[in-house]
Parts: C-alpha cells; sequence; structure tokens
C-alpha cells in the first residue's frame, strides 16, 4: 500500500480573528498547492483514494489537485495518529490512499511508520511524504518513496 502525506499548503497565520478551521490559503500558498498538485498528478495513480481533514486551508489545497476527495471529520487538525492510519485502512488499502492534513499529525505519523515511534517529526508546508508498505522475507516494512516540498517542484 502506498499512504502520501500532503500537508497543506501556506495558510494565513493563527491568532487571526478567523477560527482555525477557517483559515484560508495565502497566495502563496495557492501557487504552493498548485506546484505540489501538479507534480502529484503525474505521479499518483488514478486509482488513488484521495482523503482531506475539514479544515478550509486543506479543502483548498485539495481543490488544486482537481480530482474527487473525501471529507473526513477524523483528519481534522488534533487528529491522533491512530486515527489517520484508521481511515487511511493503513497498510491493508488496496489503492494507494493520500492524506491531506496537518502538523504536527503528519509528522507524528510519518514518524510512527519509519522509525516506530510517534515523534515530532516536521513536514514542510505544502510538502509531500511518500511511504509504502511491502513484505520482505516475511517481514512487513515500511520504505520511504519520496520527500518533497513545493519549492522543489518547477512551476
Amino acid at each position: 500500500m502506498d499512504l502520501i502525506l500532503w500537508r497543506h499548503a501556506e495558510a494565513v497565520e493563527s491568532g487571526t480573528e478567523l477560527d482555525d478551521l477557517e483559515r484560508p490559503l495565502t497566495s502563496r500558498g495557492e501557487r504552493q498547492a498548485a506546484r505540489m498538485a501538479a507534480w502529484l498528478n503525474q505521479h499518483l495513480p488514478a486509482t488513488t483514494r484521495v482523503i482531506v481533514s475539514p479544515a478550509r486551508r486543506t479543502q483548498q489545497t485539495a481543490l488544486a489537485l482537481e480530482r474527487k476527495f473525501r471529507t473526513l471529520p477524523a483528519l481534522a487538525p488534533d487528529a491522533s495518529v491512530t486515527a489517520v492510519l484508521e481511515v487511511a485502512r493503513w497498510p491493508d488499502a488496496k489503492e494507494p490512499v493520500l492524506v491531506i492534513g496537518h502538523q504536527p499529525t503528519l509528522g507524528l505519523v510519518a514518524a510512527q511508520l519509519l522509525s516506530g515511534a510517534a515523534q515530532p517529526w516536521a513536514v514542510k508546508k505544502g510538502a509531500v511524504w511518500w511511504l509504502r508498505s511491502r513484505e520482505r522475507e516475511g517481514e512487513g516494512q515500511v520504505v520511504l518513496v519520496n520527500v518533497i516540498s513545493p519549492d522543489q517542484v518547477r512551476a
């Protein structure tokens, strides 16, 4: 199974008058989302299931992909590692799954899968971490396929 973690692009800072779930992308964030969406669309299989937090900034990030997606409250900014893995159906999903979510949750998910401990790993705004579950010699393994941020993608 492939699990692709995409942190929402740059959003208006917290602490504004807006509720956290209502914070939109900045104009820079819109450009980041468009660049990453173009890269993802070149690499994601057509069968990829896209699941998204209900926060406005993740919804806007998802819209840049121009694919169908499902909004799941379990992916809200305070989501747990367990909740993310459950809704992604890790490691048993038959199709690749793209999760568009938040920090620190996505960093914790990546750390848990790659190191066995939910550590506070940083995922840059707009970045993608692509993980793959596989079996080798009867043992389950997690492979880091790719890590890419918007500034590494050509416009």
